[in-house]
């Protein structure tokens, strides 16, 4: 007899017979409380739940909770799941728990922190078969990166074939054209080929430019259309909506993944090139990984995948789009809401800009004359000082408090050696002639090693020379020390190198002491020179 069926009843009898509480409690052998709490109401209290207590999980429940806490300011799709946290208490804190135990207290935790409701579970699929070295899917995905300690949304390509489950990663701070073309052929240099059957896409802006109402026929980006003809695959696009993302919903799942696994904490790193390198050993963890209940791994199959993959074109395509700005007095450029440098001598000239999904290439002609990494932000400038030192040259005092001087204290390559040359140039030869002195040093970085000029003005200042032609001299000589051709163009960030011992250099101050002999040679006759002047064209034969 059910608890609700038995509270009918002592009701009934009670009612009908007019049993005392005592008789009910005897006839159906419960207690008397049980009998007034049927009286009392028809339907039964329910049963409290017994609170359990987990003394293993106690002492981390204070660290689950600040994780969690986290999560409301992280961004949506980077949040901790229970995998997540239950592999960073392995990791970090030495916690040897089952998957249950931490699932029931961040299951209870999680909805009296965010108070967050489940989705609606789906209506049902259907499996599709995948052949080897056919079919593939593609997508982006958002994710939030700390690049160079500020928090900046990115944007994560993600190029996964069907069969194998291999999957390719890179990441930009742009979903542009140029980011989708430049992550298909990563992806494909990666993979080794190209599918043979269908690359699935949604209808993204920089493949397709309108969508036929009712069909599955797409206009398609002029540039967009050259590339696919270039690498010879076919594309499929999917319906528009949730429904569409149900025809790839493998590359749906792997860019959540990704995210959760290796995205979470939000990463910390200088730049994108570091955290994309990050991503092919990522990619490499992954292969020993079995998707699901499969038997092999995602390697495994991939191998046997890898042979049936088309092989690449020999030639290469430009993912880059191209524009023509015009430099303007302050030798700048304007692409896409942010400003870039080239040098001085192009003012007022139109010049051809190649944007990448990374950098940004500037070309006169056929000639590159200047590179940047491309800008997110928007009305971002990047200002190179060697773009402008044939201007510093004539005006001098406009160094000091130049916008380029400062971005190259920032990005190191005006260095604690450059400053101390300016200061013993400045000492010795006035403001004016000093500043002079460092822009000639600062050309010498056009033809010789960035190591090689820092090395030259440590040795200058040694032996307390403040002249570009010591400095020259003495790069040079460093070079050929360390086995190098001195005239090797280079650039990048500069060198900890050791300090020069004045022993090692020989000091300029010593030869000038010393008097080189008399040239008793007679000086040359220019008087039969001189006639050619004076000869007028008449007299010519």
């Amino acid at each position: 007899m059910s608890r609700d069926e038995l509270f009918v009843r002592i009701r009934r009898d009670s009612w009908h017979e007019g049993l005392s509480v005592r008789a009910l409690a005897r006839k159906y052998r419960v207690h008397r409380r049980l009998v007034r709490e049927a009286l009392a109401s028809p339907v039964p209290r329910p049963r409290k739940t017994p609170v359990r207590s987990s003394p293993r999980l106690e002492p981390f429940k204070k660290t689950i909770d600040e994780w969690l806490q986290d999560d409301l300011q992280a961004p949506p799709k980077q949040r901790h799941t229970v995998k997540r946290i239950l592999t960073r208490l392995r990791q970090e804190c030495g916690a040897d728990l089952a998957y249950t135990t931490v699932w029931d207290y961040v299951s209870r935790r999680r909805r009296e922190i965010t108070q967050a409701t489940g989705a609606e579970p789906a209506a049902g699929f259907v499996i599709r078969h995948n052949r080897p070295g056919m079919d593939a899917e593609v997508d982006f995905g958002e994710a939030w990166v700390d690049l160079a300690g500020e928090r900046t949304k990115c944007y994560v390509f993600a190029f996964r074939l069907a069969y194998s489950g291999k999957a390719v990663h890179r990441i930009t701070t742009s979903c542009g054209q140029e980011a989708f073309l430049d992550g298909h052929v990563h992806a494909f240099n990666v993979l080794g080929g190209i599918p043979g059957g269908q690359i699935r896409y949604d209808n993204l802006s920089p493949a397709v430019s309108r969508v036929i109402h009712k069909s599955r026929l797409r206009e398609e980006h002029p540039r967009w259309a050259d590339f696919r003809r270039h690498y010879g695959f076919t594309p499929f696009y999917c319906e528009p909506g949730l429904r569409g993302a149900h025809e790839k919903g493998g590359v749906e799942g792997q860019v959540g993944y990704f995210r959760r696994n290796y995205l979470t904490p939000v990463p910390r790193v200088d730049s994108l090139d570091e955290l994309n390198a990050a991503f092919a050993e990522f990619e490499r963890a992954e292969e020993d990984r079995r998707i699901g209940m499969r038997i092999r791994t995602i390697g495994q199959d991939f191998a046997s995948e890898a042979p049936l993959l088309l092989p690449l074109p020999d030639d290469s395509f430009e993912t880059g789009i191209a524009f023509t700005p015009r430099v303007d007095r302050y030798g700048m450029i304007a692409v896409r809401v942010c400003r870039y440098s080239v040098p001085a001598r192009f003012i007022g000239r139109t010049v051809r800009v190649v944007l990448r999904s990374s950098d940004l290439v500037v070309f006169h002609g056929r000639t590159e004359i200047a590179r940047h990494p491309r800008l997110t932000t928007k009305g971002a400038e990047r200002v190179v000082l060697d773009h402008f030192l044939e201007v510093l040259l004539a005006k001098p005092g406009a160094m000091a408090g130049s916008e380029a001087l400062d971005q190259a204290r920032r990005e190191g390559t005006f260095t604690t050696a450059h400053e101390a040359f300016w200061a013993a140039a400045k000492t010795a030869a006035g403001d004016t002639d000093g500043t002079k002195q460092l822009v000639h040093v600062l050309l010498l970085h056009r033809h010789l090693e960035h190591r090689d000029v820092v090395a030259g003005i440590r040795a200058a200042l040694a032996v307390g020379a403040h002249t570009a032609d010591v400095v020259a001299l003495e790069a040079r000589k460093a070079a050929q020390a360390d086995g190098r051709s001195p005239t090797v163009t280079a650039t990048g960030p500069a060198l900890e190198l050791p300090e020069p011992q004045p022993s090692d250099v020989v000091s300029l101050n010593a030869h000038r002491t010393v008097r080189l002999p008399t040239d008793h040679r007679p000086l040359p006759a220019l008087d039969r020179w001189d006639q050619l002047l004076n000869r007028s064209r008449k007299d010519a034969p």
